[in-house]
């Protein structure tokens, strides 16, 4: 089968090069965005998804506006690919371009639908605490992630997971799924089912606001934050910024899952503090520092100061010289 695969950051990459793989597929060109200006020199660089596909030799389109870009739809109209494969490409694709293929447009998405439609679905799963995701492969319709849907893969979300070990996770399982829904439509094993609007939850883009830390949230509200934005959520130390990349709540709830070192700390903190949000309680030896939140301690684990590369949460103790008191100054929203 001819597909034309449309996707750009580094999620997309196991899918295309799965179908690259695959015996029984033929990767007609790769739609992706354009090139973007990064580093000091605003130096243009091309998305993962073009540097797989010029390592392949594979023709690549990078129109800044597919809907309306004469070239790409030309080619596009003139590819007669049995598929268009969609995965994280970033733009929404008309009417025309969703009939072009005879299977059609088929997306893989980082959620259960029609929970987390939108653009940021792993990052908000995580965010409100969900203990299970997994991927939806669906027929594109002119809607954002409203298609009805074809397959589904499931996958539980660890106490400890981020956005990065989730997102490695869910673009394996993309490219799977992605294979077998193509393989079973095109042999009509599939009913694709529509979805329940009823149901549905939304994942926005993240904005800068989202990284900001308030510790007069709970404990398991920031957790769940910092791993969800990982590695961008930002708190104050000493007057600069400083981002908080790892932490574990330590409220009894939480106290089951945690290893025994962590539970005996944790069994140690269950008498309430009067320290305000942000005040350090603790120093924890070859772990790192415990704060109070708005409801109940946590500790930090990994962080990364301004200018600098990311460090253990005991290394920040020890090469900053914290003392108990001492405060973290987030956003009062």
């Amino acid at each position: 089968m001819k597909i034309i695969f449309f996707g750009t950051p580094q999620f997309a990459l196991p899918s295309l090069e799965r179908f690259l793989n695959a015996p029984d597929f033929e990767v007609l060109a790769v739609v992706t965005q354009p090139d973007k200006p990064r580093g000091r020199g605003k130096k243009l660089i091309p998305s993962p998804v073009k540097q797989v596909a010029l390592e392949h030799n594979l023709p690549v389109w990078q129109p800044k506006r597919v809907k309306k870009d004469r070239d790409t739809l030309d080619f596009l109209r003139q590819s007669q690919a049995d598929a268009f494969i969609v995965v994280a490409y970033g733009q929404i694709l008309s009417p025309e371009i969703l009939a072009l293929p005879r299977l059609g447009c088929i997306n893989g998405h980082g959620s259960l639908l029609p929970k987390y439609r939108g653009a940021a679905p792993i990052q908000w799963c995580l965010y409100h605490g969900e203990q299970e995701t997994g991927m939806t492969t669906m027929l594109m319709d002119a809607g954002m992630d409203t298609g009805a849907m074809l397959l589904k893969s499931s996958v539980p979300i660890g106490l400890w997971d981020n956005a990065q070990d989730l997102g490695e996770i869910l673009a394996q399982q993309c490219a799977d799924l992605l294979l077998e829904t193509v393989e079973q439509l095109d042999a009509g094993r599939i009913t694709p089912t529509d979805q329940n609007d009823a149901e549905a939850t939304y994942a926005p883009l993240i904005e800068k606001g989202d990284y900001e830390l308030d510790w007069s949230k709970s404990a398991i509200a920031l957790h769940n934050q910092i791993r969800a934005f990982y590695p961008n959520s930002i708190t104050q130390f000493r007057g600069t910024p400083l981002k908080i990349l790892a932490t574990t709540p330590l409220g009894e709830p939480y106290t089951p899952q945690l290893p025994p070192a962590l539970g005996d700390l944790a069994s140690t903190l269950l008498t309430p503090s009067n320290e305000s949000p942000g005040a350090i309680l603790h120093l924890v030896k070859k772990q790192g520092f415990v704060l109070q939140t708005g409801d109940g301690p946590l500790l930090i684990q990994s962080v990364q100061p301004a200018g600098k590369k990311p460090q253990s949460g005991w290394d920040f103790v020890n090469g900053q010289r914290l003392t108990v008191g001492e405060q973290l100054i987030g956003n009062r929203e």
